[in-house]
């Protein structure tokens, strides 16, 4: 028996422990780097599905090669057979390779408020809160990182001040299920860019959404900012909520950093795959590469979310 598997059951006898030895002597949940062997690289992403059904394309085995084998982090919204077996069947599958499965939480009421592309999301607070309460005890106790709704603290610009309210309440809840449910994940709050925010301001709304209950923040999410202007910004906001919280960067298509622009820029290019950082916890590919942002910039047919050969081909040659 693998010994992360031990690790993991012996983990599961204290929390049968009766409720005062628990408190007693309790231990803190384990890494989920430290019980799994490196991340886990799903074979159904969309650029994996599109080069294994378009084998004969000549674009087919560069974006297998550079892409669709690389560990990236799955977005889960309204699935059709339901959140639970979706997520359950995800992070069984990973475990089952003893890999650390990424996955994105996106589902809030209003997502996307400024952008409009990927507009949606639960239709109420109450439909919400089932959604990532459902979410989060489908983790259970397998090792996983969990990316909170990228955006959800950064576009209050476009919300009402009951909207603000009602999403902080949302995330909030949704940092509080993790933490309960989900023992052995590290889960990340989404704090937006360097370039939309000011630290302190943002440092205010993760405290109110609950970040203490959580491993900390992520950042980039789907953007271009370089990696150095991220710790930069990440270390900002962690000193202004006292220090003690961590945070993670999307580097999945900042190798050329941003020109400005957020929807289909021209001229980006794929950035390090995933790995453990430096000076943040870890460097992920959230944001699928060649997955486009929205009907815009190069990519003017493409929806948002859709997989597109050619934005995946300019990533990877940076034009």
């Amino acid at each position: 028996m693998r010994w992360h598997v031990l690790l993991r059951t012996a983990l599961i006898c204290l929390l049968a422990l009766p409720l005062p030895l628990l408190a007693a002597g309790s231990a803190a949940a384990a890494s989920p780097l430290s019980l799994t062997s490196g991340f886990y690289s799903n074979p159904d992403s969309g650029p994996a599905v599109w080069a294994r059904n378009n084998s004969s394309d000549v674009r087919a085995a560069r974006i297998q090669s550079a892409i669709a084998s690389q560990p990236i982090a799955r977005w889960f919204a309204d699935e059709s057979g339901g959140i639970g077996p979706a997520v359950a069947n995800y992070v069984g599958a990973a475990d089952s390779h003893d890999k650390l499965p990424v996955l994105v939480a996106y589902n809030i009421p209003g997502r996307d408020a400024c952008g409009g592309q990927s507009s949606g999301g639960a239709g109420s607070v109450a439909g919400y809160r089932t959604w990532i309460s459902t979410f989060a005890a489908a983790v259970a106790d397998r090792p996983a990182v969990v990316v909170i709704e990228p955006d959800a603290l950064a576009d209050f610009g476009c919300l009402t001040s009951a909207q603000i309210s009602d999403r902080l309440a949302m995330l909030a809840y949704a940092a509080q299920m993790f933490q309960q449910k989900a023992p052995n994940t590290w889960a990340y709050l989404d704090a937006g860019h360097t370039n939309w925010v000011d630290p302190a301001t943002m440092a205010s709304r993760l405290k109110s959404a609950g970040v203490a209950n959580v491993r900390g923040f992520s950042l980039n999410v789907s953007n271009f900012y370089t990696t150095a202007s991220s710790e930069t910004y990440g270390n900002s906001i962690n000193s202004a909520l006292g220090g003690g919280s961590h945070f993670v960067v999307d580097t999945s298509r900042n190798g050329n950093g941003s020109n400005g622009e957020w929807c289909n820029p021209a001229g980006r290019k794929l950035g390090v795959t995933a790995r453990v950082g430096t000076g943040e916890d870890l460097l992920l590919w959230v944001k699928t590469p060649g997955n486009s942002d929205g009907q815009c910039g190069i990519a003017p047919t493409v929806p948002a979310g859709q997989f597109s050969p050619d934005l995946a081909v300019r990533l990877i040659d940076g034009t």
